[in-house]
């Protein structure tokens, strides 16, 4: 099983700073808890023991609450001085892991996926990447994927209304190789660059997680999840803590 999770947490978070004001959107506030506390602890819940945070936008912010919050905590630091696209901050943070494969993670969506069975897959398939993918219904914010019966990715639609479809739920288990390997411009899309121009090649799986997923770049979606965090916990009779974090994600899961 992949052991190394890689967390996206670069970004500027311009379409959440009427919420948040400056903080980097990772570490929005949840009743005291900056959002990046839950994808530690769900990605801890399965089985990740590694860390490289992919960093840019004010990363002393989360740098501080990682060594001061996760001492113990295996993990290293990837800092862009010039903002990379989601390719160039994947390709820099690949080049700190020592493992055959990864899973990249976005620190603003928590998407509770079954590392284990996404990690099995991959390395079943001998991958390039596989995406953990989200069924949904009548969406426009996301655009769909399309896969082929043995699951290789079909097609990437572009973002309009949809009834129902899957979409990329932003957790990747990815051979690292296969960006450390290729030529790229030190300024890339993950999206554009690798995954729509390897569609069809073989080299592209999803599976699908139907699992708790929220994404909170938007207000709406942050407030939502603030919402749903508290009501689970008082219906279960929680405290607003970090102890309380585990319960909480089994719930989610239950």
């Amino acid at each position: 099983m992949i052991k190394t999770a890689i967390i996206l947490a670069g970004g500027l978070g311009t379409r959440l700073r009427s919420a948040v004001g400056d903080f980097p959107k990772c570490m929005a506030p949840v009743a005291g808890l900056p959002f990046i506390h839950f994808v530690i602890a769900a990605l801890q819940k399965e089985g990740i023991e590694n860390f490289i945070f992919s960093l840019g936008y004010k990363s002393e912010v989360i740098i501080d609450y990682a060594n001061t919050h996760y001492p113990a905590l295996q993990k290293k630091y990837v800092i862009e001085t010039t903002p990379l696209g989601t390719g160039g901050a994947i390709k820099a943070a690949c080049e700190a892991v020592i493992e055959k494969n990864a899973i990249v993670v976005n620190g603003d969506t928590l998407f509770l996926a079954d590392i284990a069975t996404l990690s099995s897959f991959h390395e079943t398939h001998e991958a390039g990447c596989t995406i953990a993918l989200k069924e949904m219904t009548a969406f426009d914010r996301y655009g769909a994927v399309e896969i082929n019966s043995d699951q290789s990715i079909k097609a990437f639609k572009e973002k309009q209304f949809c009834q129902h479809g899957t979409i990329n739920g932003g957790v990747y288990a990815l051979t690292v190789s296969t960006l450390l390997n290729e030529a790229f411009p030190e300024v890339f899309s993950f999206e554009k660059e690798y995954l729509e121009k390897n569609t069809g090649t073989g080299k592209l799986y999803g599976v699908i997680n139907n699992h708790y997923f929220i994404d909170i770049g938007i207000p709406e979606d942050y407030q939502r999840f603030q919402d749903e965090y508290k009501m689970i916990l008082a219906k279960n009779k929680l405290v607003y803590s970090p102890d309380s974090t585990q319960e909480f994600l089994n719930l989610l899961t239950a």
